[in-house]
């Protein structure tokens, strides 16, 4: 499985950016995906999660209603729109996937280790 992240870039506070995972190698919907992000000083940090088949989602508290992840299976596509955005939010963003269905549960979805195949980052830097 590969994990290809885009969309980042440079965007003003309060401004809006869509991230997007292309994913490849296994049938798009036994992938469930993450999405974390990282900040230098600071641990992995849960986003979002979304199973395959789309119909589960969960949003780190502080991200909801600010971030909304969906896919497209037709097009392997996740992706993150981010609206609102602040300072806080800067980071390198990651998208991660995993095929078991253990993922769903627990809030193991939360859990950076339960994933097993990781993408590249990108960067998101909100200038205030």
């Amino acid at each position: 499985v590969q994990l290809q992240a885009s969309g980042g870039g440079l965007v003003q506070a309060g401004g809006s950016l869509r991230l997007s995972c292309a994913t490849s190698g296994r049938s798009a919907n036994s992938l469930h995906m993450g999405w974390f992000r990282h900040t230098p000083g600071k641990e992995r940090e849960f986003v979002a999660f979304i199973s395959g088949t789309g119909r589960l989602t969960h949003y780190q508290d502080s991200m909801k209603g600010r971030f909304t992840i969906s896919r497209d299976n037709a097009k392997n596509t996740v992706y993150l729109q981010m609206n609102s955005l602040n300072s806080e939010d800067t980071a390198l963003y990651y998208c991660a996937s995993d095929t078991r269905a253990t993922v769903q549960y627990n809030n193991r979805w939360s859990n950076p280790s339960a994933y097993f195949y990781w993408g590249h980052g990108t960067q998101v830097t909100v200038s205030s």
